[in-house]
């Protein structure tokens, strides 16, 4: 039998993220294009995220039934395993004969027709009680970690962490959050124009509805934006809320001098050089030359033609100068605030790289503090929730920049209180020290942190 279209690239995307270690949300971005229909596409990033956000509880329930290890398999045969099984737990629209069969071709395609017959017996196994709740299959006499691991499909070591610091109630709550299909966030290029544009998106057969965070933010359900006039044109972005917050914090003003580093994809710059206006200096840096051509291609199509592109490793002394009245520094970072639209994180990540990630978010920051005029603004984020990324890093920065200072809490909070949607308290997105966080399911955004420094 033929294999469907969605199946074919779902195999593709979970094969390309594994062996490759590609993000899913790129490949999907690639392979979902105009020529794909709307329910194909549909299916194929269910699939696709579906497996990613699941895989811990999937490869539990597949052990039971296999000889060896998941991870042992060739990756063919355990994708299509996944993806089988995810289908006869997760898709109740989806026969569970078109599951089965389908998974044994996806095999077969890859050219492992001798682990057809392995495929189909397991999955037809695991049909038979795939409405059995997962709780039935734990063993006995096991620690909190390890069913809050497996049933919310989240690494150990990264569970463990956040009940130390969460503890269970606030760990659970994470967990869920990680595990629910985020939404569709977009944002908005031209405020004036913002009922001609949504009109527009409408029009196109999408609906619309306001954002929870922020008055110019929207979601878009039923289809995909990128295929929309509005789109097109550069009337609007795909972008999660709290991402959109972030270059709100530093409260650019026509004329100022904008250092954005580690810009890449480009998503806070819009709003950093409209502000600034045609009189003000915008540097837009990165240190992969891939990265900045598909920023300009980018930027091309918002428009926005006065914002200089550099290549430059921003972790050593910057080449600039001049010193900048507004700088973003948009960490590279581990991630785990976006784990429900990136779920291929949790596999990837390691306990070390924390501290390998801390350590060049601190050379980023102090390298950018040296940058800032007196009486400039910094703001450092990142979409991570860790302290070692976080708290830990403007400490650290700090102690070696002793003119530079946290801007106050009530400072900060005004900074982005006019951009709130309504009823949206700005004040309960600070901490005392006057630091910005979300968290994942608060108001259905990405978990972001961000300090808003100023130089004395």
């Amino acid at each position: 039998m033929p294999l469907s279209v969605a199946r074919k690239i779902a195999y593709d995307v979970l094969r390309r993220v594994e062996a490759e270690g590609a993000y899913a949300t790129d490949v999907l971005h690639t392979e979902l294009g105009a020529g794909v229909r709307a329910d194909d596409a549909a299916l194929a990033t269910e699939l696709s995220l579906g497996v990613l956000r699941w895989r811990g509880l999937l490869d539990f329930l597949l052990q039971r039934a296999l000889k060896k290890p998941v991870e042992r398999l060739d990756l063919p045969v355990a994708i299509a395993l996944r993806m089988g099984l995810y289908q006869l737990r997760f898709l109740e629209r989806i026969p569970a004969r078109a599951a089965v069969n389908e998974s044994a071709e996806l095999v077969k395609s890859a050219r492992k027709s001798s682990a057809a017959s392995l495929v189909n017996a397991v999955l037809r196994r695991l049909a038979a009680e795939a409405k059995e709740p997962p709780e039935k299959f734990l063993p006995e006499d096991i620690s909190l970690v390890e069913p809050l691991s497996i049933l919310h499909s989240h690494p150990a070591w990264l569970v463990n962490r956040w009940l130390a610091r969460l503890g269970e109630r606030q760990t659970t709550s994470l967990l869920q959050s990680d595990n629910r299909t985020p939404r569709l966030a977009c944002s908005l290029h031209d405020a004036e124009r913002r009922d001609e544009i949504l009109d527009s998106l409408r029009k196109s057969g999408l609906s619309v509805d306001p954002g929870h965070l922020l008055q110019e933010a929207f979601t878009i359900t039923g289809g995909s934006p990128t295929r929309t006039d509005s789109f097109l044109r550069g009337d609007i972005s795909i972008q999660d809320e709290a991402s959109q917050a972030i270059p709100l914090l530093l409260d650019v003003q026509p004329g100022d001098r904008v250092l954005d580093l580690c810009a890449a994809p480009g998503g806070k710059t819009p709003p950093l050089a409209r502000n600034a206006g045609r009189n003000g200096v915008i540097i837009v840096s990165d240190r992969h030359a891939h990265r900045l051509r598909a920023m300009r291609k980018q930027f091309k199509r918002l428009r926005l033609s006065d914002v200089r592109l550099v290549e430059l490793d921003a972790a050593t002394n910057l080449p600039f100068g001049i010193q900048f009245d507004r700088i973003l520094v948009d960490a590279p970072c581990s991630g785990t605030g976006t784990l429900a639209r990136h779920p291929e994180i949790r596999w990837r990540l390691k306990p070390e790289q924390l501290r390998e990630l801390h350590d060049l978010q601190v050379r980023l920051l102090t390298s950018a503090l040296n940058q800032l005029a007196p009486g400039g603004r910094l703001v450092y984020s990142t979409c991570s929730l860790e302290p070692e990324e976080n708290e830990d890093v403007v400490d650290e920065a700090l102690r070696k920049s002793p003119e530079v200072q946290r801007v106050a809490a009530s400072e900060a909070a005004r900074s982005i209180s006019t951009h709130l949607a309504p009823g949206v308290d700005a004040k309960k997105l600070f901490d005392d020290l006057g630091q910005f966080h979300t968290a994942p399911g608060e108001f259905q955004t990405d978990g972001f942190f961000a300090a808003l420094l100023e130089k004395k």
